[in-house]
């Protein structure tokens, strides 16, 4: 698959530690897949969860589904040997935890030849770097923190993330502007299905790419809300085929229900049936 093309709405932390969940993941309807050995594995687990999990990606198929690696930080005891194990591996990217400055990915990248990085984008010096950040010629996507970057902030939850708005949007147009793929942050409530979605939302509405999960009841929203949906489909297709009309007529505007077509409309209306596409392709697997 294209990995421009490729779908992120849904990307769920599985614990490298856990042998089930590493198993069950395999039929999860993901686009992605975070294997985590950082937040989600305990101190004296790590050394083992790494074990386990590159012998279970040296074995197992995962489809199209993207397999992200998240290391421990080389601040870490265990960072050195997580980059170590995985910078040969077989997998789409090594997600780096904590990134506050390019010189946090610099020195994973000088250690890993030549895998993709993605950086975890949760403190505040990260916001505020996010944009030398996302420069980094390796950088290849950005995952939003945002439970740690709350808690470095001391901001109290609020349904609309207000507290958090002014981190997200600098991350967002760091991302955007260098062309890289940009994941949101996790919703922890994983039961509440009226909140994920008004989250997942927001969050598609803002420009992000997918929704980063902690449970499997979470993918089926994020799936559909992050998708295009048939009418967004169909109004592209009409978009293209009215501006084409009118290039023919030598027109360089189209309109249609009542609204002007530009050639911006078109590329975003070309990119809508390239991720349609690309969905139908992850779906068929």
């Amino acid at each position: 698959m294209n990995p421009s093309a490729r779908p992120y709405r849904s990307v769920l932390y599985i614990p490298g530690s856990k042998d089930r969940a590493l198993e069950k993941a395999r039929e999860l309807a993901a686009d992605a897949i975070i294997f985590d050995l950082e937040d989600a594995v305990a101190p004296d687990e790590k050394p083992a969860a790494r074990a386990l999990l590159q012998a279970t990606l040296a074995a197992t198929d995962y489809g199209r589904r993207a397999r992200i690696v998240r290391v421990n930080g080389l601040d870490t005891t265990w960072g050195e040997a997580d980059i170590s194990a995985f910078a040969g591996a077989d997998i789409d990217a090594l997600l780096i935890p904590k990134v506050s400055s390019a010189a946090d990915l610099q020195a994973v990248a000088e250690r890993v030849p030549s895998l993709p990085l993605w950086a975890m984008m949760e403190t505040a010096r990260g916001m505020l770097n996010a944009a030398e950040i996302a420069a980094h010629p390796r950088l290849a996507g950005m995952v939003m923190g945002t439970n740690d970057l709350a808690k470095e902030l001391g901001s109290r939850f609020r349904a609309d993330r207000l507290p958090l708005q002014a981190g997200l949007g600098l991350c967002l147009l760091a991302a955007k502007a260098n062309g890289l793929t940009i994941i949101d942050g996790v919703y922890n409530a994983f039961k509440d299905d009226v909140g994920l979605r008004a989250e997942s939302v927001q969050g598609r509405d803002m420009g992000f790419d997918g929704k980063t999960l902690i449970h499997p009841a979470q993918l089926e929203i994020a799936n559909e809300v992050f998708a295009p949906s048939e009418g967004e489909i169909e109004l592209a297709r009409r978009q293209i085929a009215a501006f084409e009309a009118a290039e023919a007529a030598g027109q360089g505007v189209a309109v249609v229900d009542g609204k002007i077509v530009e050639n911006l409309h078109i590329v975003t209306a070309r990119q809508t049936l390239a991720k349609a596409q690309a969905i139908a392709a992850l779906n068929a697997t």
